[in-house]
């Protein structure tokens, strides 16, 4: 059986202030530090031992890897990092506290937002500083292809050909695969894997910090399990 860990990253700034955050790179707090620990040990404990690792281009997944791979003893592994990726871009919510942003838009309206799988939040306009064009570290991507808001089916169709692509060959090789990313990316993940549909994924919960371990059959899902039983958390999509 071949292996494949994902995991969102360990709490971040943004996260405690309950703020949209999407492609704004902000970095973990120390209770996220701790939980990208915490993940590492209980992927060592599980015997998890990735060959190669994937990860997003902003700080906080970043970060979650390193430390998940110190505390596995393998900092070693070839790692790529891949804006494909990234979180869901929230567009014109970027920085806004969700609390507030409700009570502005109505609570009906952000849940919209939020929990729909096909709209997005408004653009952000090209001039806006937290556009993605605007960010060197996209600057050698074609422009048309940066997001300037995203619904998760738009993210799922970032996220789905670069999975495709560059890590179901590993995966059907039998190389067993890290990938640490975010809440909606991890979700397409979810949805490519387990074929879950657009209505069922949304209530997928995705809990910071604690690794979903999958048992693979090349690339069918066998068994899997969260592996931090010390938290609550939402059923993964198993078989």
């Amino acid at each position: 059986m071949t292996r494949l860990v994902l995991t969102r990253h360990g709490q971040s700034a943004w996260n405690l202030e309950n703020r949209f955050t999407g492609w704004v790179d902000v970095d973990l707090t120390d209770r996220g530090e701790a939980e990208a620990r915490r993940g590492g040990a209980l992927m060592a404990e599980a015997g998890f031992a990735p060959e190669a690792a994937y990860t997003s281009v902003l700080k906080r997944a970043i970060r979650t890897l390193w430390l998940s791979l110190e505390a596995l003893d393998r900092v070693w592994i070839p790692v790529e990092k891949d804006w494909r990726l990234n979180e869901r871009h929230y567009g014109g919510l970027t920085g806004l506290n969700k609390a507030e942003t409700a009570e502005a838009h109505g609570a009906e309206q952000v849940h919209v937002w939020r929990r729909s799988y096909d709209i997005a939040p408004p653009a952000l306009a090209e001039t806006d500083e937290r556009h993605p064009r605007n960010d060197p570290r996209y600057a050698s991507l074609d422009p048309a292809a940066l997001p300037a808001t995203e619904s998760l089916k738009t993210t799922l169709e970032r996220v789905e050909p670069y999975f495709n692509s560059q890590i179901a060959p590993k995966l059907d090789a039998g190389q067993d695969i890290l990938i640490s990313a975010h809440g909606n990316s991890l979700r397409a993940l979810l949805m490519v894997l387990f074929k879950v549909s657009p209505d069922d994924i949304m209530g997928f919960e995705i809990p910071t910090g604690n690794p979903l371990l999958i048992e693979l059959d090349g690339l069918a899902p066998r068994e899997c399990a969260y592996l931090d039983a010390d938290r609550a958390n939402p059923t993964p999509p198993c078989p």
